[in-house]
């Protein structure tokens, strides 16, 4: 077969053989010598053509099929099933939710990390058995795995991590893991962690804008109970802490409600697009004025609340996604906190 002519076993490398078929096989993939559907040598042949023992090649073989390089045929032999981008940084980037924020992440991350890589996006839905069944399918096939965790209970109550997936992760090589969004105290050194720190952010936040936040005299945070895709009570501890300290009248609510009694002096903090909307239009067909009969802050910054005038508290999503990307790139470990800001905007 052509592919023997072209296949290097070094006698006196120091890396092991069957890493050395593996890295033959990709880089005649890469430079054009293998090609879709190319139909490659035996175990047998390929162990007697080199005199490697048939668990060499084996090895070899079995680690190019868990990365989709390779397939068999049974009765036929085995075949080239992908040759796209094989030569490029592979990476698995797996996303709790669909949300603008977690896209505008993404793609920040995408536009940094270049040419040079190939990205496969996966939403597990806050699913821990999604989340469990997608990294053991593609264990082996990624370079490296970037992980938002966020994860839902039966009582769809919010968890970051699970004995399960911390058992999953621990099993990803520190030098390919990413933990990206949210953190957990005591991870593993070696790893990489962009992350926010819910609580303190709002609490800091909310410290920002405190002379405003006290014209009003009562603020409600409109924190979603029970959700298919539930946020950190982290946020609600913050929220707490920041209103008993400074002594303020508030109240936790679990929605914005349909012909809501809304009162002049009233603040509201929301976190959902759905609640934010329902309470504007309420306050405009009540007559209410935002930032001086009622006032709205909420959470994340979109392009469209920079439009209407909506005072933000927000991770910057993009230093997010970019220092992500930079990290990698430079295969630099560590942890980085990443901004959070208060943007003060005609709604307070």
């Amino acid at each position: 077969m052509d592919l023997i002519k072209h296949i290097k076993i070094d006698e006196e490398s120091r890396i092991p053989k069957y890493q050395q078929i593996i890295d033959s096989i990709i880089h005649n993939i890469s430079v054009g010598n293998l090609t879709m559907d190319k139909k490659i040598p035996s175990i047998n042949k390929f162990s007697e053509e080199f005199y490697l023992s048939r668990d060499t090649v084996e090895k070899a073989y079995s680690v190019l099929k868990d990365r989709n390089i390779i397939t068999s045929i049974r009765g036929k032999g085995y075949y080239i099933c992908r040759t796209k981008l094989i030569s490029k940084v592979n990476i698995l980037f797996l996303i709790n939710k669909l949300s603008s924020h977690k896209l505008r992440t993404y793609n920040h991350f995408i536009d940094a990390i270049g040419v040079n890589s190939y990205t496969d996006l996966h939403i597990y839905h806050c699913d821990e058995s999604l989340f469990l069944n997608l990294l053991e399918k593609n264990k082996s096939s990624y370079d490296y795995f970037v992980i938002m965790p966020h994860f839902k209970t039966e009582r769809l109550k919010h968890v970051s991590f699970t004995t399960n997936v911390l058992q999953a992760i621990s099993k990803i090589p520190q030098e390919k893991l990413v933990i990206l969004d949210n953190s957990k105290p005591n991870m593993r050194r070696g790893i990489i962690e962009v992350y926010q720190d819910f609580e303190n952010d709002i609490y800091s936040a909310l410290n920002e804008g405190l002379q405003k936040i006290k014209k009003y005299k009562k603020i409600m945070l409109i924190y979603p109970k029970k959700t298919v895709y539930p946020y950190p009570r982290r946020i609600l501890h913050g929220f707490k802490k920041f209103c008993l300290e400074n002594c303020l009248d508030f109240e936790v609510l679990d929605h914005i409600y349909d012909d809501m009694i809304l009162k002049q002096g009233d603040l509201f903090i929301t976190i959902e697009e759905s609640d934010l909307v329902s309470l504007v239009k309420q306050a405009r067909e009540d007559g209410h004025k935002l930032g001086s009969d009622i006032g709205i802050i909420s959470y994340n910054d979109t392009p469209l609340k920079e439009l209407l005038g909506i005072t933000v508290m927000s991770t910057d999503f993009k230093i997010m996604g970019e220092t992500t990307a930079e990290m990698i790139l430079n295969k630099k470990k560590g942890t980085f906190k990443v901004p959070f800001n208060f943007i003060d905007r005609e709604s307070l």
